[in-house]
């Protein structure tokens, strides 16, 4: 059945649950819900995020559900649909939800009735695919941050091993090859000896894509009242706070995903795989992928997925096959999530982390009772840290196997460290807290692949010499627009311009320049040409001598401190160059050519030089700045256009009563016509964070309209 064609009990059903719901609309188009129980907000919650974008709703199940073909998205999207598939199977999510705890198939059941009660109440809202929300599918979808585990699955390798090398082509790049910004975020806690107030403090700072999460408070009388960042189409906030205590996810550097490689042996027409002594044979599974052709018919794909007992096989590499191993406890994830919004303490919130399934995200968390602390991801294996984990290990070898869960009490971890301070911005654990943060030969290498990175120095630097926090001043710190990499890398091109005979022709053509340069503070401004000199010429050395390497990585700063002289100075003419070409000077200011453009929700972002933006102080966290600001120029345009970091952003105070301000890319909603699409755009560019409206009295006189689910249209 589909929702469009629910029967009138049903829609009677749904319409009568809507009224133990109430949605307040701020003057920002942020949503307030409220309900009698748990489940009655997480009915309102998800109906709200639909008025906003049903769009993003949707297509985030049809990516978690692999079934991003059958929405016609052509070839390349089978391989994304099949990686999905190799963990989600329907039939099994379906197992899973009978057996969960009776509370979270409540909010699952609420879940879909507030997405089919969005559905039957806005016809002319149509699905592209999902014609009718099921409670199981909220099992496919538990993990808040943009992409997860799978995403360490390649795709062209994925296709390469079960569609051939035609396959690989068409399944493109890899998206976890992408800028450091969409991987990364920052969170800093603060305890009372920090605060000029005496009050613990919390810097909530994801980076992601933008518009990859909404803005909200829900609330309950059963207890519930969280506000922050969801990600579209799930029903717990994934970066925020409530009454007593906030949350903030940063992606972490442990390692969580393995690869094997497994020795196959053929035997009487059957495939066999190596494990000591024995030979094991590999295990099967069917897999029908759905695609949309261009007439609009829909055509089965059929696979069999092959799997080891370490997980499924993803790929060949020097004649053996590849399984990779990751978590995949769905029902534990979302019991997690969720109830981790409803802990007032540093205790209570450790309690429901004893569900060990978080795989990726490192938490800096603060409450009310001044306490601080640095949890890395609970759901962390054991390992003989005998290999190296980083590459794919014998398969073969039994004392390769995962060996159960570390226990939490073996995990890095700081808790009131006596500096007062706790932070994570991506790097390891061994600079959580400065001197007080754990010791790295005291764990496994698997605990940390990546190591400092260009944000490490910056936030630590501040952390170690600021005092008197306010709201205000972490906001600053969270903004400081010192760009620390290019005080690394900038003497050295001034000193290669110095080094140039009196008579060599880059003397003239680059003495303007350097002189820009040799004054430059380093931060990045709105006027400042020093900023955009800098960047332009940084990220052509990047494209020139680091192609291969992540941006925002030590390596790549490396690199390009390495290379030669005359390198530097032919990629500083060739930056003034395209300056000089694109906007008739080379002298161009930082604002002028770093912008924010708000744009749809489109298969194709449309950045347009001629439509309407916003100037940009801040610059990429792969230059050393704690803000995330990562943009490029799009097709067709001679200005550069952010696309990730910065998302969302939030400092919170935990007072005698919680206090925050906060800003969102855009606005609350994803519609081009609503008066929230675009309504925080000026705020996000210039990093003026607005007042959270989180108790009664503060939204009271900041409501724009009142409602029940289904009465009324979002503006």
């Amino acid at each position: 059945m589909t929702t469009k064609s629910a029967t009138h009990a049903e829609r009677e059903r749904l319409a009568a649950r809507a009224e133990a719901v109430t949605i307040a609309r701020d003057d920002w188009g942020i949503a307030h819900i409220h309900g009698r129980t748990d489940a009655d907000a997480v009915f309102g919650m998800i109906y709200a995020q639909a008025e906003d974008d049903f769009p993003r709703i949707e297509a985030n199940y049809l990516t978690a559900l692999g079934r991003t073909a059958e929405a016609g998205e052509g070839e390349a999207a089978i391989w994304s649909d099949l990686r999905a598939r190799l963990f989600v199977d329907p039939a099994d999510l379906r197992l899973k939800y009978a057996a969960a705890p009776s509370w979270l198939r409540a909010l699952m059941d609420a879940w879909a009735d507030g997405l089919n009660h969005f559905l039957l109440t806005h016809p002319k809202v149509h699905s592209r695919v999902i014609e009718r929300f099921e409670p199981w599918m909220a099992l496919s979808f538990t993990e808040g941050a943009n992409g997860g585990d799978l995403a360490k699955i390649s795709l062209a390798d994925l296709a390469s091993f079960y569609g051939g090398p035609d396959a690989q082509r068409l399944a493109g790049h890899d998206p976890e090859r992408g800028s450091e910004e969409p991987a990364g975020s920052n969170g800093i806690a603060l305890a009372p000896s920090m605060t000029r107030d005496g009050h613990a403090l919390l810097l909530i700072n994801p980076h992601t894509a933008f518009y990859l999460r909404s803005e909200m408070q829900v609330s309950s009388d059963e207890g519930l009242n969280a506000y922050g960042a969801v990600t579209w189409g799930q029903f717990f906030v994934y970066q925020g706070f409530n009454a007593h205590a906030g949350w903030m996810h940063t992606t972490s550097s442990a390692d969580n995903v393995d690869e094997f490689a497994e020795t196959i042996v053929e035997r009487g027409g059957a495939l066999f795989y190596r494990y000591g002594a024995e030979l094991r044979a590999v295990t099967t599974s069917p897999v029908e992928l759905r695609v949309r052709a261009q007439d609009v018919t829909l055509e089965a794909r059929s696979f069999t997925i092959l799997r080891t007992h370490h997980g499924p096989i993803v790929r060949a590499e020097d004649g053996r096959w590849i399984a990779v191993a990751l978590m995949d406890r769905p029902a534990a994830a979302l019991e997690q999530a969720f109830l981790r919004t409803k802990a007032h303490d540093l205790a209570a919130f450790k309690e429901v982390s004893r569900r060990a399934a978080n795989s990726t995200n490192n938490t800096i968390f603060a409450d009310d009772k001044g306490a601080i602390a640095f949890l890395s991801p609970q759901f962390t294996p054991r390992r003989d840290d005998r290999f190296d984990y980083a590459h794919p290990v014998d398969g073969a070898d039994p004392a390769t196997d995962w060996q159960g869960d570390t226990p939490i009490t073996e995990l890095p971890t700081v808790v009131d460290p006596p500096n007062g301070w706790v932070y994570n911005a991506n790097d390891g654990p061994w600079w959580a807290a400065g001197r007080h943060s754990p010791e790295r030969g005291a764990y496994p290498r698997y605990m940390d692949r990546v190591g400092a990175n260009c944000r490490t120095a910056h936030a630590l630097d501040i952390l170690e010499s600021w005092r008197g926090f306010t709201l205000e001043r972490l906001r600053d710190a969270a903004y400081d627009p010192h760009l620390h990499i290019f005080a690394q890398l900038l003497p050295d091109l001034v000193t290669a311009f110095d080094a140039l005979v009196a008579g060599d022709v880059k003397r003239a053509s680059l003495a303007a320049p350097i002189a820009v340069l040799r004054e430059w503070d380093c931060r990045s401004s709105l006027d400042s040409v020093g900023a955009t000199l800098a960047v332009v010429w940084g990220e052509t050395m990047r494209e020139r001598v680091a192609p291969e390497l992540r941006p925002g990585r030590l390596p790549v700063v490396e690199r390009i401190a390495q290379a030669p002289a005359d390198a530097k100075l032919a990629v500083l003419a060739t930056a003034a160059g395209v300056l000089q070409r694109d906007f008739g000077r080379w002298d161009v200011a930082w604002g002028d050519f770093n912008r924010f453009q708000r744009i749809d929700a489109g298969p194709t972002p449309r950045f347009d030089d001629a439509a309407p933006s916003w100037p940009v102080p801040f610059a990429s966290s792969q230059w050393g700045a704690l803000t995330a600001y990562t943009a490029a120029r799009q097709p067709g345009t001679k200005k550069a256009y952010g696309t990730s970091g910065n998302s969302f952003i939030a400092v919170v105070e935990f007072g005698p009563r919680v206090r925050a301000l906060a800003v969102s890319a855009g606005g609350a909603s994803g519609d081009p016509s609503s008066a929230h699409f675009a309504d925080q755009a000026e705020r996000f560019a210039s990093g003026e964070l607005r007042p959270v409206y989180f108790h009664p009295d503060e939204l009271a006189g900041h409501v724009t309209r009142t409602y029940r689910p289904g009465r009324a249209e979002p503006r």
